[in-house]
């Protein structure tokens, strides 16, 4: 068997595929070694949620408020600069893929396929039945709440109503990586990866495709050799929009006309983040890369955290954030990818990706169901 496609046994039979369950322990987790810290790093204020269970929760942020929620179906409100706690919902039932935000709704999806939104005085408004369990957070805009599904589909529901507007779908391969990804609203668009390697551009208003753009072609012998899916959120960056492929590569479109800007050979189950000179990768090995946002030519690559189930990164002024999956956070040089500082978090996984507060603040929220406001000094 090739490097690689031990590499791609380890790192799928991690995950769940749609072809069903597995579990490996990996490579053994890199230990940290003491840094020289060149900043620092300040919890601000922590909340509580219920655990994540199995899957992976995404916070969200709209203006001074965040929610957070546990697989339980509680969901908690937390002021963004203080944490002092705000409204709260009980869905009722279990939950999955986190809380979504959209104008005046909190919207939650749920194991079971349904869709709910709530009010911000916690007062639920309507839910809908989709085909298929909801992995990722739903999203709205201009009126239209776009949820995908675990079978591929991505809906568009009316936002007061909750009904049915467009369903878009797509052949899965026989042999994919169950991803936690859901969609990126901008401007009128909808753009989501899909398995295959592809990356797709969708009218917000009624489902068309605007255009598909190649991330990565599958390759290799075996079923498991050619899974090639675009497993993370893609990142819309100004007149560009990228996305990352396990087994495959980093690719930058024209977000307008989907014309392919650059390729980069690097496989990413995690996803990306930008600043305005670098894009930001986290590789499949737990690597942390910077490309060059113009090319994809190579920057710097931090690499002592391998094993450790490395976050998608967030760049943050001067420096780029990642989680591990033993709850700590990390804090890189923007310039040469060197430790800047590491803070603890409540020792469990941080699973989704850091989401910026501020200009010098960020939050994380671990497995374990720990909500975690933190400044950069």
């Amino acid at each position: 068997m090739t490097l690689r496609f031990i590499a791609a046994l380890w790192v799928i039979a991690a995950l769940t595929l749609h072809a069903g369950c597995g579990s490996s322990p990996g490579p053994k987790p890199a230990e940290l070694t003491e840094i020289q810290p060149k900043a620092t790093l300040k919890i601000l204020w922590q909340g509580s949620v219920g655990s994540a269970g199995k899957g992976v929760l995404f916070p969200a942020i709209a203006g001074n408020a965040v929610y957070a929620a546990g697989a339980d179906g509680n969901v908690s409100g937390f002021d963004a600069a203080t944490g002092k706690a705000g409204a709260s919902i009980e869905a009722g039932q279990r939950i999955s893929g986190g809380v979504g935000l959209g104008g005046d709704l909190v919207l939650l999806g749920t194991p079971k396929g349904e869709v709910l939104a709530f009010d911000r005085e916690s007062k639920l408004l309507w839910k809908t039945q989709l085909s298929s369990e909801v992995l990722a957070p739903p999203e709205a805009q201009d009126g239209i709440v776009v949820v995908r599904s675990g079978d591929g589909r991505i809906h568009g529901l009316n936002v007061a109503t909750g009904k049915s507007m467009w369903i878009y779908q797509r052949a899965t391969p026989a042999l994919s990586v169950r991803t936690h990804a859901g969609v990126v609203l901008h401007r009128g668009a909808v753009f989501a990866g899909f398995p295959g390697g592809r990356l797709v551009a969708l009218s917000l208003s009624n489902g068309n495709v605007g255009w598909e753009g190649v991330v990565a072609l599958p390759r290799g012998t075996t079923e498991l050799e050619r899974v090639a899916d675009v497993t993370s959120l893609p990142l819309v960056d100004g007149k560009q929009v990228c996305a990352a492929a396990f087994q495959g590569r980093v690719a930058c479109f024209d977000v307008l006309r989907g014309t392919q800007l650059w390729t980069r050979e690097v496989s990413s189950v995690a996803g990306i983040g930008a600043d305005v000179r670098y894009l930001y990768v986290t590789d499949d090995r737990d690597a942390v890369l910077a490309l060059d946002k113009a090319s994809g030519a190579s920057i710097w690559r931090q690499d002592k955290l391998a094993g450790r189930t490395v976050s998608a990164p967030l760049a943050l002024g001067s420096y780029v954030v990642v989680g591990d999956l033993e709850g700590y956070v990390h804090l890189l040089s923007r310039e040469d990818g060197s430790f800047a500082a590491r803070i603890a978090t409540d020792g469990s996984a941080i699973n989704a990706p850091p989401v910026a507060l501020g200009a010098t603040s960020f939050l994380v929220q671990t497995r374990d169901g720990g909500v975690f406001a933190i400044a950069v000094q």
